[in-house]
């Protein structure tokens, strides 16, 4: 069986297996993909990947009373932005039937 994670050498090496790329090639295109939406989040815009899904950054409110999981003591914590993946529709009917 395999495992449950899918690593990014992984997907390297099913694309190479695939159609025959060179490695070095599929590994920077990988790598200038994840660039473009990092650098697009960085800037506050919305990333949207049709038929996979939609990336964004949301401001998620600060709270007074937090609490450190570590040693229960209550924290404040601020404001701060937090990455939000939103599935698309084919992907959310892909995903559907595996989780029941």
């Amino acid at each position: 069986m395999a495992s449950a994670k899918l690593t990014k050498a992984e997907i390297i090496e099913e694309i190479f297996n695939e159609h025959g790329v060179n490695r070095k090639d599929i590994h920077a295109v990988i790598d200038a993909f994840f660039d473009e939406i990092k650098k697009a989040l960085e800037e506050d815009r919305i990333v949207e990947l049709r038929g996979f899904g939609t990336f964004e950054i949301r401001t998620r409110k600060g709270r007074e009373k937090a609490r450190n999981p570590k040693t229960g003591d209550i924290v404040p914590v601020d404001n701060h932005g937090v990455c939000v993946f939103r599935p698309g529709k084919e992907l959310k009917t892909l995903a559907w039937p595996l989780r029941k």
